[in-house]
């Protein structure tokens, strides 16, 4: 065989043999095992031929605890930086390349969505500066100067005659909080809520916001200066983002009747597309924190704020357009009525994140 490969292939071919013997010396502290440990399979090799574990049973070692931890973070090769750096840069591609069947390479897409969604959640409400002040709080010396300078400067106004008949005056006016105004303890001006109707709500709305539950929900919400409220609704902005997703992709279905695509492409798209914002504010958000906190200066939040404002549409336009194949000016038009559709549909999602933050607390 090889003689008749050679005769018509002289120059092109090189053959070699080399004989493959089975090995029989195996680690000392690896010992063989006749079934996988992991699903139960008959042997045939080191590795187990349904589920790909290697057959060993021996304790795990330190380093293959920390390998398996952020092997992936420090591989390039990982399924990790295959699927973020295509994320970030190559509008697009993630979906299309998924779409087209070359999936292992890359993570599964609500994985992604669902890891950059809780790595943006915890930048975006990390201070840096307030965990290291907590941290590395001031000493007893720096407490006892400022202390010394408050003093002083109060001192040195009390000696104004000017100052000193304010702070006469405001001793003998003062007196305890008028509870009969409509003001509590906690400074929750209450008088504001009494005009709330529920006039102008539709007739299905009405028979269940009646009037005092609307008034205890703005008095709920304007209690504590809002600070329960916003905590609340910060709480359903995930959820909130999520609901977004099967919306935009309707959109999407809508705009394209003709694409032959299935409503969960549409949706896949839309994954990629916010997983991408997730991705972009984490990296927007941490660099400009690491640069105030080196440089002491807010001066580069703004720089990189325009740049991602401007980055993101863009982004969004050549997704569509490498995804959904169209020209340049139906994809353009397509790309404004989504872009409205975004509006509308955030702020609806919301507003009704409020309301329910707001009978809910």
């Amino acid at each position: 065989m090889r003689q008749k490969i050679t005769a018509v292939f002289p120059e092109e071919i090189d053959v070699t043999r080399r004989l493959l013997w089975q090995s029989t010396i195996v680690d000392g502290d690896i010992q063989p095992t006749e079934m996988c440990l992991n699903c139960g399979t008959t042997l045939a090799g080191q590795y187990c031929g349904n589920c790909g574990q290697r057959a060993h049973s021996r304790l795990i070692s330190i380093w293959e605890l920390f390998r398996d931890a952020f092997g992936d973070l420090l591989e390039l090769d990982s399924r990790l930086w295959r699927t973020l750096i295509p994320l970030a840069v190559r509008p697009g591609k993630l979906t299309r390349d998924y779409l087209e069947g070359r999936r292992a390479r890359f993570m599964p897409p609500f994985r992604t969505y669902l890891v950059l969604s809780i790595v943006f959640f915890l930048v975006a409400f990390f201070d840096p500066q307030e965990e290291f002040s907590l941290l590395f709080g001031s000493t007893e010396q720096e407490e006892s100067d400022n202390f010394s300078d408050s003093f002083m400067e109060g001192r040195e106004s009390y000696d104004d005659p000017e100052s000193a008949s304010l702070f006469d005056a405001e001793d003998d006016d003062s007196s305890p909080p008028d509870l009969a105004n409509g003001e509590d303890d906690e400074g929750v001006d209450n008088g504001q809520c009494d005009d709330i109707t529920n006039e102008d709500l539709p007739p299905w709305l009405t028979e269940r916001l009646t009037p005092e539950r609307m008034k205890v929900a703005c008095e709920n919400v304007v209690a504590n200066d809002g600070k329960a409220f916003a905590s609340k609704l910060l709480d359903n902005v995930p959820a909130a983002l999520i609901a977004l997703l099967p919306l935009m992709a309707f959109v999407l279905k809508m705009l394209y009747p003709l694409s032959k695509r299935y409503y969960v492409e549409h949706v896949l798209f839309v994954v990629h597309f916010h997983a991408f914002i997730f991705l972009i504010l984490s990296l927007h958000i941490l660099f400009s924190q690491l640069t105030e906190l080196v440089l002491g200066s807010d001066l580069v939040w703004p720089i990189t704020s325009t740049a991602v404002s401007l980055y993101i549409p863009i982004y969004f336009y050549k997704a569509i357009r490498r995804v959904y194949g169209q020209n340049w000016f139906v994809a353009l038009i397509k790309y404004v009525v989504l872009l409205a559709a975004y509006g509308v549909g955030l702020i609806g999602i919301l507003l009704i994140s409020a309301a329910f933050a707001a009978f809910s607390i």
